[in-house]
C-alpha cells in the first residue's frame, strides 16, 4: 500500500530536517525514520531522495524566501520553519503537479504539528508571497513584516545561529 501524501511529506520535512542539522548519513537516517514513523524502507528510501532533491537545490530556496523575508536574514528563522519553508518553496517553485494551495495548505499543517499557529501564520505569509510573485503579483511586504515581528514577540523568531 502506497504512503499516504501528507505523511509522506512529513517524511520529507524530517529527513531534511536531518540533514539540515548535519546528520546526514543516509542509512541512518532511513533506519531512524523507518522506527519513528512507521513506514517501509521502500517508502522511506524515496522520501530520502525527495529530501535530497530539495536539499540540493538549498541555495535557490534561501534565496527565493530571502527575497520574500527582506526585513531579516534567514539565519533568524528557527530551523523547523526554515525547512518547512525551503519544502513549500521547493514544491511551488519546482513541483508543478502539486496544486499550490496544496502545498501552502501541508505546509501549514507541518508547522501546526511541529511548531506552533503563530509560525504558521508566518509560513502562510511567506509561501503566499511566493506563490504572487511567481504569478506576477503583487506582493505585501508589510504583511510579512507583520508575521514575522508577531513571531518575535512570542519569541520564536530570535536568531537560530543557524
Amino acid at each position: 500500500m502506497a504512503l499516504a501524501k501528507p505523511k509522506f511529506r512529513e517524511a520529507v520535512f524530517q529527513i531534511l530536517f536531518c540533514l539540515d542539522t548535519g546528520h546526514a548519513q543516509k542509512e541512518k537516517i532511513i533506519e531512524l525514520m523507518m522506527g519513528e514513523l512507521k513506514i517501509t524502507k521502500k517508502a522511506t528510501t524515496k522520501a530520502y531522495e525527495e529530501a535530497m532533491a530539495v536539499y540540493e537545490k538549498i541555495e535557490a530556496l534561501d534565496d527565493a524566501i530571502s527575497c520574500i523575508a527582506t526585513s531579516y536574514s534567514i539565519q533568524r528563522i528557527q530551523r523547523v520553519e526554515k525547512n518547512i519553508l525551503r519544502l513549500g518553496v521547493y514544491e511551488l517553485l519546482y513541483q508543478k503537479k502539486v496544486p499550490p494551495l496544496v502545498s501552502i495548505s501541508e505546509a501549514i499543517r507541518l508547522t501546526n504539528k511541529f511548531s506552533t499557529k503563530e509560525a504558521g501564520k508566518f509560513i502562510n505569509a511567506i509561501l503566499d508571497a511566493v506563490l504572487k510573485k511567481g504569478q506576477g503579483e503583487k506582493v505585501d511586504l508589510k504583511e510579512i513584516k507583520n508575521a514575522f515581528t508577531h513571531l518575535e514577540e512570542t519569541g520564536l523568531g530570535r536568531d537560530s545561529g543557524n
